[in-house]
């Protein structure tokens, strides 16, 4: 029987083995047209899911939602933090306005189910890595971050998650002020072993 092997691109493989965050404060407009968020999107939903649970969603914020979800960040943080100064409540208000897209990855557990509550973490944590991966490819920079409001109860509740719902990330996109420098990486005889018994 002939066995099927699709080679990889030249531009897929030099794309991974190259591609670097970009951190949300070193980005800017423009964002992704329609069609490319449509691409970002599918691309990020086609990641293993043992048994098509679909354990994510995605909550989109563009345009004047950034600002007003900045001050729903404010007002929860000066809920959950009292001593927050003017500072801090003004970072706040301005952080989804970062970027001109964020995309906020919410990660669904299905109970009862055969799929271990790990497994379905771990899609979500690749859809989050396919979203930035192909914001990438597109020329945009991307960061995938969590910070205190990924945690927040009250965050929890402005974006109404379910009790089997949790915050994966939130993966900033736009257009880099800058080329982003090239950072240390792990040498692979320092992360790789082969099992023996």
């Amino acid at each position: 029987m002939a066995k099927y092997h699709k080679p990889m691109s030249s531009p897929t493989l030099d794309h991974l083995l190259t591609r670097r965050s970009v951190s949300a404060n070193s980005l800017t407009g423009p964002g992704p047209s329609e069609g490319e968020l449509q691409q970002i999107l599918t691309a990020a939903a086609r990641v293993p899911d043992h048994k098509k649970l679909v354990p994510w969603r995605f909550v989109l914020f563009q345009g004047a939602s950034r600002d007003a979800f900045g001050a729903v960040l404010a007002e929860v943080c000066q809920a959950e933090e009292p001593d927050a100064g003017t500072f801090r409540l003004e970072t706040e208000a301005k952080r989804f306005l970062r970027a001109p897209l964020v995309i906020t990855v919410i990660s669904r557990i299905t109970q009862p189910s055969v799929v271990p509550e790990w497994e379905q973490m771990l899609s979500a944590g690749a859809a989050c890595q396919n979203l930035i991966v192909t914001a990438s490819a597109l020329g945009f920079g991307a960061q995938w971050i969590t910070e205190w409001y990924a945690y927040s109860e009250g965050v929890r509740a402005a974006l109404k998650l379910a009790d089997n719902e949790r915050v994966a990330g939130f993966v900033y996109i736009g257009t880099s002020k800058e080329k982003p420098e090239e950072r240390d990486r792990p040498k692979l005889s320092d992360i790789v072993t082969s099992w023996q018994r």
